[in-house]
């Protein structure tokens, strides 16, 4: 069985014997033999001791195209291959929070067992992170750990759902996606109405349980209502700070992330180049200065990482970007969102658009001036830490 420290020790050294060089020059690696990108010997060490936790992967099975693949992997068997495997585990990250939605309560059921049976596929290779006991474990078994969440809350019917879906191993709900549910609005709509009595009720049995409330989409007032309500911490898996992007109604603001903070809610920064900047060039400095400005509004220990990507990312296919974004403007929902792509169709930010990007990430929160401790917060300890909390219930 290969683990992920494995992986990393075995292509350090195939790339040092390839290379007929040391592994280290000065302090720094070329990781990766097929990659030039060299790292610090720091910066692979904080990855290697934290546990790094994505609070919104696409995982690669959601990619438009070619959408077959992750078909695939969750219904024929051996499909998921040691290649595939080796891909995540030589990523970095211990633990994937998955950015699916489900329309309805029959689909919720249908993705979860799909899920499910996924997992129990591949004992050698991958963990439900369902408790903090999993949570603990991925770092001793060297797994993939998959957490269970949904990017809406439509699939739940009654708050009896919520007890039936935890049971199925689901530890994050989004309470809406872009659009109006039973449970209150997305950030598509022009009037907010906050939570419903129903969303009230959802909430309500969400804390109950130990579920994990995520307000990433929601609209202005019902992510206020969400903060106001809950008695347990408040999750934004993957938003920007509106002071940054102040165009774009899909970021939070100031006044949400201190109440966040003061939940002990933690905030999830995405890796999308119209999510950190609102107009062309983007770069990594974009993205990092969502970090800083999270950690000095609130503290570091309210920051985390939500990158809305898959490890092999929708840039990829220029074309499909493209035609997404011609689909959200067709809504005349443009000016909401402020979607803007690269002069070569590209949505996500070139530096942290590859498997690797959480090196990339860790090398740029290093020239940030940001101590060892609190990287290893941001990277997922801080995640890590609130879902404990919440799941404690």
């Amino acid at each position: 069985m290969i683990t992920r420290r494995d992986v990393i020790k075995s292509s350090v050294a195939a790339t040092a014997s390839v290379l007929g060089m040391p592994m280290i020059n000065k302090g720094w690696f070329r990781l990766f033999a097929h990659s030039p990108q060299q790292y610090s010997e720091r910066a692979i060490r904080l990855v290697e001791e934290s546990t790094v936790i994505d609070l919104l992967n696409q995982f690669r099975g959601y990619l438009k195209t070619p959408a077959e693949l992750g078909n695939r992997w969750l219904s024929k068997p051996g499909a998921f291959t040691e290649a595939d495997a080796r891909t995540y585990l030589e990523s970095g990250i211990n633990v994937f929070a998955l950015g699916h939605g489900a329309k309805d309560y029959e689909t919720g059921l249908q993705f979860f067992a799909r899920w499910n049976g996924f997992i129990a596929g591949y004992p050698q290779w991958l963990l439900r992170i369902d408790s903090a006991k999993s949570l603990d474990q991925i770092n001793t078994t060297h797994k993939i750990g998959i957490l269970l969440s949904l990017q809406t809350s439509s699939h739940f019917r009654s708050p009896d759902d919520v007890d039936t879906f935890l049971g199925l191993g689901q530890r994050i709900s989004q309470l809406t996606y872009s659009e109006a549910n039973l449970i209150g609005s997305g950030f598509f709509e022009p009037r907010d109405g906050g939570l419903t009595d129903f969303g009230v009720s959802i909430v309500e049995r969400m804390n109950k349980v130990g579920m994990g409330i995520d307000i990433s989409h929601c609209g202005d007032q019902t992510t206020l209502d969400a903060l106001e309500l809950s008695k347990q911490p408040v999750l934004i898996t993957h938003a920007g700070c509106r002071a940054l992007v102040p165009k774009s109604a899909r970021a939070k603001t100031d006044e949400m992330i201190r109440k966040l903070a003061a939940k002990g809610g933690v905030m999830g920064i995405p890796f999308l180049r119209f999510m950190v900047h609102d107009q062309e060039p983007v770069t990594i400095e974009h993205l990092l200065n969502h970090f800083d400005h999270v950690a000095r509004l609130v503290g570091v220990e309210h920051v985390g990482m939500g990158s809305d990507q898959a490890l092999d990312t929708d840039d990829e296919y220029p074309e499909e970007n493209k035609a997404v974004v011609a689909h959200i403007k067709g809504l005349d929902k443009r000016d909401r969102y402020s979607l803007h792509l690269s002069d070569k169709g590209q949505i996500g930010i070139e530096a942290v658009d590859h498997p690797k990007r959480v090196y990339d990430l860790t090398e740029g929160l290093i020239r940030r001036k940001y101590s060892d401790a609190n990287i290893r917060l941001m990277l997922g300890e801080n995640a890590k830490r609130i879902l404990t909390t919440i799941w404690s219930v």
